[in-house]
């Protein structure tokens, strides 16, 4: 039971394998197909010009009358099923040739071709009437093949026109008596038997298989021999391999030009049945052409039973599809609506963040500036704090050296009072030495104590100075009475008065000595006292 299943399951396998591998091979076949389609134009051509040389070899003088109908012969051949309008032409001429002839078998020979042609092109009565008027007796031995053969033709296109089972029944007899008179080796024969195997279903597909491994690209034969094997396949219900073959025999007649064939329709319709509408559409429409430019009624008809179905299949598609993008269109152009709004949010947005930024940037700058200040404030703080604390230490120093040189007049004073030394006491009081000494004691050491915090203020002074005007210190001096007002000025004592009383000159001197400064300097007067401000501000270093 096991071994049952095993083997079922690998039937399946090999089944499903085998599926895959036919549509796989099928849908190679059909792009070749397509290429092939592609390509007619090319067939064309080189067909017309085999056609254009033939018709040459008509307009060479001095052609005898049998000369002319073999070459209308090749001719007819040439468009028997390419175009039948133009076979027939052929035909008549050679009709008329015949009957100035009077070449039985040449007129026997043209009216089976004409009663062949009028078949194809669904002139059954003027066909029947041709091959009635031919005498079976009088036959040849090569033309009683085509006799049968277009006997058989006639029966069964007439029969399926009408669907009277009695014409199909004389097609096959007509089929008997052309396999009684071929050769059994001939491919002619082999062919006609396998026709008969199939459509009296007693099989045929060793024989039409055998066929398609003897028969290449390069004969014609082969599209009839791969189409019968594809009609089979249909009858039997295999639609990969009727696709396979119907592929195969629609490839051999477009390159060989043969117009008057079934298999594109055949694989139109199995493409239709499958769903593929773009498929079925282009080769129905490929078949048809072909009918119209062959001037086949009975193919037109055949193709006008399903044309109608396919063609409102592929329109219906189509609509569907310009629906779809229509509906894809309205999305689209929603979402670029949305889209431009989108945008035009994040545009003000942005504009929105460049402002910020911009006001950011404006108050950072705002912001270093009043760090500077303040950094610059906190410097000036740090600076009149150094000068402070050192101010302060100078100024215990000096008081008290001050006091000690009280002490010390106090002492001398009251010494001299004590001996009654009252002239040299008078003579000590009345004396500016004292004061004149101690003055310039007190100059010298603020000149000492300023520089010491400023030591380039000589120099940066003099360089806001034009070169005439800047001062020339006398040797032992640190500093003389115009430095010392612009350096109670740097300390920020601005007012004259107080800077009088320091240096024990007139206000007017004071304000004489900043005018002629001022005048005199390298900036503007109104900046001069600001600059000299600034003397030694970063340079200053406590001593």
């Amino acid at each position: 039971m096991s071994l049952m299943k095993t083997g079922i399951a690998i039937y399946f396998i090999l089944s499903l394998y085998s599926i895959k591998s036919f549509a796989a091979e099928n849908d190679s076949l059909y792009y070749v197909l397509d290429r092939t389609i592609d390509r007619q134009a090319f067939y064309i051509s080189e067909k017309e010009r085999r056609i254009e040389r033939l018709k040459q070899l008509l307009s060479i003088g001095d052609l005898t009358p049998k000369q002319q109908f073999d070459i209308n012969n090749k001719l007819y051949d040439e468009y028997r099923k390419y175009q039948t309008d133009s076979a027939t032409l052929y035909m008549l001429k050679n009709k008329e040739i015949a009957n100035r002839l009077s070449i039985d078998t040449l007129i026997t020979e043209t009216n089976i071709k004409m009663a062949y042609l009028y078949s194809a092109r669904g002139l059954y009565i003027e066909a029947k009437n041709l091959l009635d008027s031919i005498e079976k007796d009088s036959l040849t031995d090569k033309l009683q093949p085509d006799y049968y053969e277009v006997c058989e033709t006639f029966c069964s296109g007439y029969g399926q026109s009408n669907n009277n089972i009695f014409y199909y029944q004389e097609s096959e007899k007509y089929r008997d008596s052309l396999l009684a008179i071929l050769d059994a080796p001939s491919l002619r024969y082999r062919i006609a038997y396998a026709a008969k195997l199939l459509y009296s279903n007693a099989g045929g597909e060793a024989q039409l298989l055998e066929l398609m491994n003897e028969t290449d690209a390069s004969k014609a034969e082969r599209g009839i021999v791969a189409y019968f094997l594809g009609y089979m396949y249909q009858m039997k219900g295999s639609p990969e391999m009727a696709k396979k073959y119907f592929s195969i025999s629609a490839i051999a007649d477009i390159e060989h030009c043969i117009r008057d064939n079934a298999s594109i329709r055949a694989l139109s319709l199995i493409y239709f049945a499958d769903g593929n509408i773009d498929r079925a559409y282009r080769l129905m429409q490929f078949a048809i052409n072909d009918a119209l430019a062959c001037n086949l009624p009975y193919r037109t008809v055949e193709i006008s039973a399903s044309y109608p179905i396919i063609n409102a299949a592929y329109r219906e598609k189509e609509n569907s599809q310009k629906r779809n993008l229509q509906t894809m269109l309205f999305i689209i152009s929603v979402l670029l609506v949305c889209l431009a709004i989108g945008l035009g949010y994040i545009y003000k947005q942005m504009k929105r963040l460049s402002a910020i930024k911009n006001k950011l940037h404006e108050t950072n700058g705002k912001l270093n500036e009043l760090n500077r200040n303040l950094c610059e404030s906190n410097h000036n703080l740090e600076e009149s704090n150094i000068i402070k604390e050192e101010y302060i230490a100078h100024f215990f120093n000096l008081c008290s050296a001050y006091i000690e040189k009280m002490e010390a007049y106090r002492r001398t004073l009251n010494r001299y009072a004590s001996n009654g030394q009252f002239d040299d006491l008078y003579k000590l009081l009345r004396s500016n030495k004292l004061v004149e000494s101690e003055l310039a004691e007190l100059y010298e050491k603020f000149d000492i104590i300023f520089l010491n915090l400023y030591p380039s203020f000589v120099e940066e002074f003099n360089a806001l100075q034009t070169q005439d005007e800047q001062v020339v210190l006398k040797k032992g001096e640190l500093m003389n009475t115009e430095l010392r007002i612009f350096a109670l000025i740097r300390l920020g004592i601005t007012d004259s008065a107080k800077i009088a009383g320091f240096l024990r000159y007139s206000i007017s001197t004071i304000y004489n000595y900043r005018v002629k400064a001022r005048n005199n300097a390298t900036v503007s007067r109104e900046q001069f006292e600001d600059c000299v401000m600034k003397i030694g501000a970063k340079k200053h270093r406590p001593a």
